[in-house]
């Protein structure tokens, strides 16, 4: 089978603050050896890109001696919380930016769809950002026309084709992008987690068509999601990435599993300055039962606590927290927020808490981000989207049902039921 894409030894290094080594000799040593293909002999060796810590060094490394293979028309699935280093693989595979150290060998030429607005230019009509598109990978205006009417049919945005993009929404936005990255002569398609802006049904149309053209072209996909569900049904090779590293690589269900299993944590402690902005960061998350010890796993009959601490720098905002619960195939099960209370900050500590409920969440693992806003306007202070993650149980053996395994649906609270007759016959 034909390899479509080889990376060795691949590292990817990003410098924090000055760039310069601070000599001016140091500084002409450093470009000489860039100069030759060979590593920067100032790089400081170790600081991987843990979100949770600040860090001593002004090096990170965001990916680290990485080494895989993708076979020509494969469908490979990238997984792994936030800061792993996906979308940085991603956009060094497209030649967005390029590796510190290592060799990428790539057969064939290669779109990308990375984040919303990745290579349209906002003043130009979605008309003619498709034939720029064209353009950019080679193709004459013939060809791109001969494709056109099929990527405005798959977009369904006909009727503002003639609008320059700026105008769009971010939904519009990605469907054209998608549609022109699928159906314009690549070889291989490359995907970040711009699919969820799309609606459900568009999502699902997406899918289907990254599976047409890798079974029926023979084209080379890789594919970032949270939704664990889109990479089920789309990939039979996935990767685990962990702190810029290849954790492990092998049969989708395989690694999904060990992701899971991975991410189960019920308290975190951030360093200061880690994760927030200048008004206020997030200091520490806990999942708590109603005895006050941490909760990695819940009865489905017992209440959880949600509680997160954060700092307020400055008094004056109308502050709303707020959590995210995710199932774990990264589909949302509900957001809740304490907008009503239109609580007014000051300077200091603060402790937020939420309960949920027992007998309300079906069993299974599920990932908890907490998030801080502020209005009037929505201004996201910090949206830590992968704080905790939890397992919720239950002792079937208490059912007292026939029926004895796991209930359908997401969530199965106990409501209030009354049956009454109403007639003889």
């Amino acid at each position: 089978m034909t390899t479509a894409i080889k990376v060795e030894n691949l590292s990817k290094a990003y410098q924090i603050g000055q760039f310069s080594t601070g000599t001016l000799s140091r500084d002409i040593e450093r470009w000489w050896a860039l100069a030759r293909g060979k590593e920067d002999p100032f790089l400081k060796i170790g600081e991987i890109n843990d979100r949770s810590q600040k860090g001593t060094s002004d090096i990170v490394w965001s990916l680290k001696d990485l080494n895989f293979e993708v076979n020509q028309g494969e469908v490979l699935g990238i997984i792994g919380k936030n800061g792993a280093g996906k979308s940085t693989l991603l956009k060094v595979l497209s030649q967005v930016t390029t590796p510190t150290t290592g060799v990428i060998k790539m057969k064939g030429r290669i779109s990308s769809l990375l984040e919303v607005g990745t290579g349209f230019h906002p003043e130009l009509t979605g008309r003619e950002n498709i034939f720029l598109n064209g353009a950019i990978l080679g193709m004459t205006k013939s060809e791109v026309a001969r494709k056109f009417d099929e990527i405005v049919d798959f977009s369904g945005v006909e009727r503002y084709i003639d609008t320059p993009v700026k105008r769009y929404s971010s939904g519009m936005y990605v469907r054209l992008a998608f549609a022109v990255a699928a159906h314009l002569e690549s070889e291989i398609l490359v995907v970040d987690e711009v699919l969820a802006v799309g609606d459900a049904e568009f999502q699902k149309k997406c899918i289907g068509k990254m599976g047409d053209i890798s079974k029926g072209e023979g084209r080379t996909i890789l594919f970032v999601s949270h939704i664990l569900n889109m990479i089920k049904s789309l990939c039979r090779k996935t990767i685990f990435l962990e702190d810029g590293t290849i954790r492990s690589i092998g049969q989708t269900e395989v690694i999904i599993q060990e992701y899971l299993s991975s991410k189960k944590k019920t308290h975190q402690i951030w360093e200061s300055g880690a994760v927030g902005d200048h008004v206020v960061e997030l200091r520490s998350a806990s999942m708590i039962k109603s005895n006050g010890k941490e909760a990695n796993t819940i009865d489905f009959t017992e209440d959880l606590y949600v509680e997160y601490t954060y700092l307020v720098k400055e008094p004056g905002f109308r502050l709303d927290p707020n959590i995210h619960i995710f199932d774990q195939n990264g589909n949302y099960i509900f957001v809740s927020s304490d907008y009503w209370s239109k609580k007014v900050y000051d300077k200091g500590l603060y402790k937020s808490v939420m309960k949920i409920p027992k007998k309300m969440l079906n069993t299974g693992i599920y990932n908890l981000g907490v998030a801080l806003t502020s209005y009037p306007g929505t201004t996201i202070h910090f949206f830590e989207r992968d704080a905790l993650t939890f397992e919720v149980t239950e002792d079937v053996s208490n059912r007292e049902m026939d029926f004895m395994g796991k209930m359908p649906g997401v969530i199965r609270p106990k409501l209030e039921w009354e049956t009454i007759k109403i007639s003889d016959k």
